[in-house]
């Protein structure tokens, strides 16, 4: 079965396109909102999710393509469909000048709305470590 293209859309309460990029396309920003832990190497970030003492989910991801103060976009290097990519995109509100994050992500339809939960939990995880 093909996977479905899952688009989330979330305003940030900032104009910092910085700080924003920062969380976005480093390890350092993505374990403060995404997973627990992250480490990036070369063209490489690799996720890490659990208690290292009990259960940890580890998965690794591609850059595909960086775009500074724009997009990044990364392919999880387990990924069988060919077609499916995880995207972060910062957007800029011409009229108020906020920024606003729009993620792309892949599911099989049966998966979606536990994926759309998922990318819920990491954004008020993000609202509530950074503000935005």
């Amino acid at each position: 079965m093909e996977k479905q293209q899952l688009i989330l859309e979330h305003p940030l309460h900032s104009r910092s396109s910085s700080i924003i990029w920062q969380l976005i396309s480093t390890a350092g920003g993505l374990k403060k909102w995404v997973a627990d832990d992250a480490t990036e190497q070369k063209d490489r970030i690799q996720f890490i999710w659990g208690d290292p003492w009990r259960h940890q989910e580890i998965r690794t991801a591609t850059i595909l393509n960086k775009v500074k103060n724009k997009s990044i976009t990364l392919r999880w290097d387990d990924e069988t469909d060919d077609q499916a990519y995880l995207e972060f995109q910062m957007l800029r509100n011409e009229l108020t000048g906020d920024y606003m994050l729009r993620i792309t992500d892949y599911a099989l339809p049966e998966e979606e709305d536990a994926l759309t939960q998922i990318w819920e939990q990491n954004l008020e995880r993000l609202h509530h470590s950074t503000g935005l």
